[in-house]
């Protein structure tokens, strides 16, 4: 899926909920690189940033087989294209990870939204989402992502979709990664050359050696 095409997905669907049925699964930790690398602390304040780093030191809501789920979801949402990296590369899985426990009220549909696409992907394929190949997955995905298409039996994984779709989009535009990718810089002073010379030429003026000496050169 090319990038232009994930963005557009991100902007057709709307965020929607479901009931899931949540399965029970050991827990298991990220890597301490992951948590000393998250890269979420843009426009943070002390106090939020102590409240965000007992968070990531608490006990991981995903098992490593949902975190490979969500990781190739999220990088199915926002490909690696000429311009920058994928969700995986801007550590959008971590994102998520982070938003099960600062949120909580989304661990029961995430959880039980794995659980669905896993099952469906036994059902069809004798194999989990994860194991499936490219081909399988996107078969699956694209009975998912597009809320107006899909069929009435499909309503548990499109909000599930909805969900993960929401929180990648949320998490690569809040990174270094998609900053960069939007072009944003912040909050900068304007540097204003003066009006083009063609439009000036349009109306027959021009500026003096003193206004472009003192007025126009920026510095």
């Amino acid at each position: 899926m090319k990038r232009r095409d994930s963005l557009k997905l991100i902007a057709t669907g709307a965020l929607a909920t479901g009931t899931f049925i949540a399965c029970e699964d050991k827990e298991a930790k990220l890597p301490a690189e992951s948590k000393e690398a998250f890269p979420y602390s843009l426009d943070r304040s002390a106090e939020e940033l102590e409240r965000d780093k007992a968070l990531l030191q608490a006990e991981t809501f995903f098992t490593p087989h949902e975190l490979a789920t969500i990781t190739i979801l999220a990088d199915i949402i926002i490909p690696k294209d000429e311009v920058s990296g994928s969700a995986g590369d801007a550590k959008v899985p971590e994102f998520i990870e982070f938003m099960m426990k600062d949120q909580p009220q989304h661990q029961t549909p995430m959880r039980g939204g794995l659980r669905w696409l896993d099952v469906q992907c036994l059902n069809r394929f004798e194999k989990t989402f994860k194991d499936c190949n490219t081909a399988q997955q996107m078969e699956m995905v694209d009975e998912i992502a597009w809320p107006a298409k899909a069929k009435p039996a499909m309503a548990q994984g499109v909000a599930f979709f909805n969900l993960v779709r929401n929180l990648t989009a949320s998490g690569f535009y809040s990174s270094e990664i998609g900053v960069t990718d939007l072009g944003y810089e912040g909050n900068k002073p304007n540097k204003w050359n003066g009006v083009p010379a063609d439009v000036l030429a349009q109306y027959n003026l021009s500026y003096s050696e003193k206004e472009i000496k003192e007025c126009v050169q920026y510095s």
